[in-house]
């Protein structure tokens, strides 16, 4: 896989030039209803994030915002060697970590979603294209409020998660954006909102990842929407080269997740670390159940080929292959059915 940079940015902007299509659409009278029904849907769940979260609460990430259990030593030798102070700044530093990625992942997003209405062809798909650009748009600026506000300070990206971004920003197909980013990075990022939102002891957090997981239970519709029927008709070549891309986007996710810049920043050997999270069977169970959202969206576009089953087998991930969430509208009227108080958030 080919990107611009897998180094950090060394400037505050970082501005590259692009090639992109753009695609008017002049056929109002369309006929797909799933995807205007998706944006009657987002037009009626906007948010105000000034409104909706109380952002008075106190957060000690010191005391713990989430369990132990989501940190990769935990459990292990190296975990028990650390004294109360260790253990406090490591959770600290381990949520800011985590969410800083949020927060940059929530950038590209925007930037992708915003070439998406440029190149996407029907109509139904710019219309609801642009309310995911104001969906990313505020969860920007939740993340980097709580980051900001409540722990102080952010990461810079993530190499790995840096490569993916550059690459769907880089590509002027509109369906590899709408694979990379609303397939594979939203993918990831539900599956992950969804341990913080059913384990998170801070309120705070917890209620501004509901509801960013509101928005990206639809985000992730759209790219399902969108490609099954883009995909019905690809040759041999073209579905072999996005098979390609999604498995090294697994890869590379699979990568990023190896938590280097904690251990570094808080005095842990980072090989020492990553070893003992390999080897932690709570870590790789938290680990590969991240990718439990991609791999049966990936089987419904038709991306999962006898090569490709055998790569996810490699890599511990193809065990969801017949998840449910597949069913796009599934997701939809569960987080709706949530949202109304008529079912519990699923545990």
């Amino acid at each position: 896989m080919t990107a611009l940079s897998h180094l950090h940015p060394t400037q505050p902007v970082e501005a590259f030039d692009v090639p992109m299509s753009v695609a008017y659409n002049w056929e109002y009278d369309t006929p797909r209803r799933r995807l205007s029904r998706l944006y009657e849907n987002a037009k009626r769940d906007q948010w105000n994030s000034t409104e909706r979260l109380d952002w008075s609460i106190d957060v000690d990430p010191e005391k713990g915002l989430v369990p132990d259990a989501g940190i990769g030593i935990y459990g292990t030798p190296m975990w028990e060697r650390l004294d109360a102070k260790q253990i406090e700044h490591l959770r600290k530093e381990a949520i800011t970590w985590q969410l800083s990625q949020f927060l940059h992942g929530e950038q590209g997003a925007l930037l992708a979603t915003a070439q998406i209405v440029d190149a996407v062809p029907w109509f139904e798909g710019k219309q609801y294209g642009a309310t995911q650009v104001m969906d990313e748009a505020r969860h920007v600026e939740v993340y980097r409020r709580y980051l900001l506000e409540k722990l102080g300070h952010e990461y810079p990206v993530n190499d790995q998660l840096k490569a993916l971004l550059d690459q769907i920003l880089v590509d002027s197909r509109w369906d590899m954006k709408f694979l990379g980013m609303q397939i594979i990075v939203e993918g990831l990022a539900l599956a992950a909102f969804g341990v913080i939102r059913d384990t998170a002891t801070c309120p705070l957090l917890r209620d501004l990842t509901t509801a960013v997981m509101e928005d990206e239970s639809r985000h992730v519709a759209f790219g399902v929407l969108s490609l099954r029927e883009f995909y019905e008709d690809l040759n041999e070549a073209d579905r072999t080269e996005r098979e390609e891309f999604v498995y090294e986007a697994c890869v590379l996710m699979r990568d990023r997740i190896s938590n280097r810049e904690v251990w570094e920043a808080v005095g842990l050997d980072p090989e020492e670390c990553i070893a003992e999270s390999d080897k932690s069977e709570l870590a790789k169970s938290f680990r590969y159940r991240l990718f439990s959202k991609i791999v049966p969206n990936v089987k419904s576009l038709g991306l999962l080929s006898e090569k490709q089953r055998q790569r996810f087998h490699a890599l511990d991930i193809l065990q969801y292959e017949d998840g449910t969430t597949s069913d796009v509208d599934q997701d939809i009227e569960e987080e709706r059915r949530v949202r109304a108080g008529e079912i519990a958030a699923p545990v």
